[in-house]
């Protein structure tokens, strides 16, 4: 409120100079928190650097984990993770997208779909412990899928699903109602309108979805462990391509299996100080596979971006 006796120009120019001050506090106070975490990601970051990188070599990627630290290596775990990650992506990918173009698009608004909004957005704060659990119950043991890959990318699959759907929705709110209109207009279906415009449009939000979401995934713990993953394995899944009889097979879906995180939370519990250098390498690796899985969705973003015209 103006003070009486105060011009009306006056009163603006303090008004406004208040609150650019404050502006360039709350500036600074971001600047302040980028650069604190910056600084803790570096330091952490640096530090298994320097502690792992001198381990990386090609026996330690070719090489199965040994009680010697000298002779371990990382080669069933990542083959695990990357085949964990195949049915992940595989199960969580169309199914999120699918379920959150429905929502949005095909759903009617009702008390039923409104309650299914709210459990969605619910499930994508769930902890990964309880994703575990239901797992361990529903495709371990109700289903009968063992303690396998399949149990563990399915597991996955439920944790990641809410984030997709969630990153969907949000992706296509963003595109403007005038498009659909004009679709419509020209004849266009709602599938039509949906398949030719919706979707193209919104796919690089999409993908920033399922990046998110396949980077929590891949260095997910507990619910791997809920179902029961090996920390120590000597050997390979069977190869889709081992069975003459048949073009491609799928019985390494049900043989038993290890990840990284689980590999290098095995060698960061033991006492000698080289499993520990092993598990900091084993970390470079992980990162170098999350960064490579960012970069392939990242790149299919921006080619898509650069072929969409509004």
């Amino acid at each position: 409120m103006r003070p009486a006796g105060e011009s009306e120009v006056r009163w603006r120019r303090r008004v406004i100079a208040r609150r650019r001050a404050w502006d360039w506090l709350f500036g600074l106070v971001g600047v302040l928190a980028l650069v604190l975490a910056a600084s803790v990601f570096a330091a952490l970051f640096s530090e298994m650097l320097v502690a792992g990188f001198r381990h990386l070599s090609w026996d330690f990627l070719t090489s199965f984990p040994s009680r010697r630290p000298a002779d371990a290596g990382i080669l069933s775990a990542w083959v695990g993770t990357t085949l964990v990650m195949l049915v992940t992506a595989c199960v969580a990918v169309p199914l999120g997208i699918g379920a959150g173009i429905y929502l949005e698009e095909y759903a009617p608004r009702n008390l039923l779909t409104d309650i299914i909004e709210i459990n969605v957005t619910n499930l994508a704060g769930v902890p990964s412990i309880i994703y575990g659990l239901l797992a361990l119950g529903l495709f371990v043991y109700q289903f009968g899928l063992g303690q396998s890959i399949a149990s563990a990318g399915l597991t996955l699959a439920l944790l990641i699903l809410p984030v997709v759907i969630v990153a969907t929705r949000e992706a296509i709110r963003t595109i403007p109602q005038h498009i659909r209109e004009g679709a419509h207009a020209c004849g266009a279906t709602k599938w039509q309108v949906v398949a030719h415009h919706v979707i193209p449009y919104s796919l690089p939000g999409i993908l920033t979805g399922v990046i998110i979401g396949l980077a929590r995934a891949i260095g997910e713990t507990a619910p791997i462990i809920t179902i029961g993953a090996l920390t120590f394995i000597a050997f390979l899944p069977p190869s889709p391509f081992s069975d003459p009889h048949r073009l491609i097979s799928f019985d390494w879906l049900m043989a038993p299996f290890s990840v990284m995180p689980i590999q290098m939370f095995n060698w960061l519990s033991r006492p000698e100080e080289a499993f520990q250098q092993n598990a900091a390498a084993a970390g470079l690796v992980l990162v170098g596979m999350t960064l490579s899985m960012n970069a392939l969705a990242i790149w299919i973003r921006y080619r898509f971006r650069k072929t969409i015209k509004w």
